[in-house]
């Protein structure tokens, strides 16, 4: 997005880690068998990942650790905002959406700036675990990632809850909405 050298200066670390460790312990019930000193070790190891979550902090996405990969020794971040993160909305799917449209163009992608931001949009699969851990898009929804066949066909998938049920639905990849933006995860 901003900057380039996808590296944070001292004070932007301090002020994120700081920000992620208020978050931590204020939504234990998101990792209750974790704790934060692990996470910050993973954290200050991988510099460049810090740079994605303060992409992810800056757009709205207020990121949690949801769980933890023991196979890959991974912590796992996803975008925990009450709706979708508003610096990431009115947003076609994909690059090759974006270029279908002929006039009114988005600004972006969900897909481009989720690579930009070194992320990945949320799987459908995703999409439920965090619904699990509270009630997430009530007024908004949020593109999730669509299989190959579906996109082929010019079609692309979002999801939202509404009547607490979470809901997955379909569109073409080329629309675009103001209340509709994305969620994405990070592995450190």
């Amino acid at each position: 997005m901003n900057n380039t050298k996808k590296e944070l200066s001292s004070d932007q670390r301090e002020e994120l880690l700081s920000v992620l460790k208020a978050r931590f312990e204020k939504n234990k019930n998101r990792h209750q068998e974790l704790e934060w000193t692990n996470v910050l070790a993973k954290l200050e190891a991988n510099p460049e990942k810090l740079w994605s979550l303060d992409e992810m902090e800056i757009s709205g996405g207020e990121p949690d650790v949801v769980g933890y990969d023991a196979k890959t020794d991974e912590f796992i971040f996803y975008d925990c905002a009450a709706e979708s993160p508003k610096g990431r909305r009115s947003v076609c799917y994909d690059h090759e959406a974006l270029e279908s449209r002929k006039e009114h163009k988005p600004e972006n992608s969900a897909v481009e700036m989720a690579a930009d931001m070194g992320i990945a949009l949320l799987t459908e699969e995703q999409y439920r675990q965090l619904q699990q851990l509270g009630n997430f898009d009530l007024k908004t929804s949020s593109w999730v990632q669509t299989p190959a066949e579906i996109r082929k066909r010019g079609g692309a998938l979002f999801c939202d809850r509404r009547y607490d049920t979470v809901f997955l639905y379909h569109n073409g990849a080329e629309s675009y909405y103001a209340a509709r933006g994305f969620r994405g995860s990070l592995r450190v």
